[in-house]
């Protein structure tokens, strides 16, 4: 089906688990004509007409191919992990839509339940009063240093090894003893919350789907 006037929807799925997905990015995902986004993130509907996958290497030009369908009249989701305004591919898919000459009155954003989001609720802190900070495909880490010791709960998504970043808070005079919870592979059946010290997660393996709470 080619629509007249195309259209983007910028879909947040929520943290992994199907469960977490919302009735409008269920709806919306199929009755569109193209949905882009990672294997995972489309294999969570079942109702999906022509799907375009991408991986990390060729994330900017896929993208760039469906706001291109969607300049020519097609109705394109774009599937984003979390939330799209939270590390996901808002700002991307706004710049090349710019570039392609792809009106942002024709772009909707879905949101979704961000990682984050769910760590909070599983750690029941109340975010809104937290320093919440992503690091997500960025190397400034000391950017944590001067919140860290601010009397607020840290909720971070971290650019690297978990325990990397808890080394360099521990080297940049953090307390050993600082009470930290990591959220691993939240949403999912094998998802893990460990609660400990900063100096006990310096020296533990996580996998790259994390979150860390560190406390006042």
């Amino acid at each position: 089906m080619i629509n007249m006037t195309g259209k983007i929807y910028i879909i947040g799925i929520g943290p992994g688990s199907s469960e977490y997905l919302t009735k409008k990015a269920i709806d919306t995902v199929e009755m569109s004509d193209y949905t882009v986004g990672s294997t995972r993130a489309i294999e969570l509907f079942d109702d999906v007409q022509n799907t375009i996958p991408f991986n990390v290497k060729e994330l900017l030009d896929t993208l760039e191919k469906g706001v291109k369908l969607a300049v020519d009249g097609n109705v394109v989701s774009i599937l984003s992990t979390g939330d799209p305004g939270f590390s996901g591919v808002l700002n991307t898919v706004l710049r090349l839509s710019d570039e392609n000459g792809f009106s942002r009155q024709n772009i909707e954003v879905i949101p979704g339940i961000s990682s984050l989001q769910l760590a909070a609720a599983r750690c029941h802190i109340q975010w809104d009063n937290a320093n919440v900070m992503t690091f997500h495909g960025r190397e400034n880490i000391e950017d944590i240093l001067p919140v860290i010791n601010n009397g607020k709960t840290t909720i971070a998504l971290p650019s690297r090894k978990v325990k990397d970043m808890a080394q360099f808070l521990l080297d940049n005079g953090v307390e050993s003893d600082r009470k930290v919870t990591v959220c691993e592979r939240l949403s999912y059946p094998d998802e893990k919350i460990v609660t400990t010290t900063l100096d006990e997660i310096a020296s533990s393996e996580f996998t790259y789907m994390c979150i860390i709470v560190i406390y006042p």
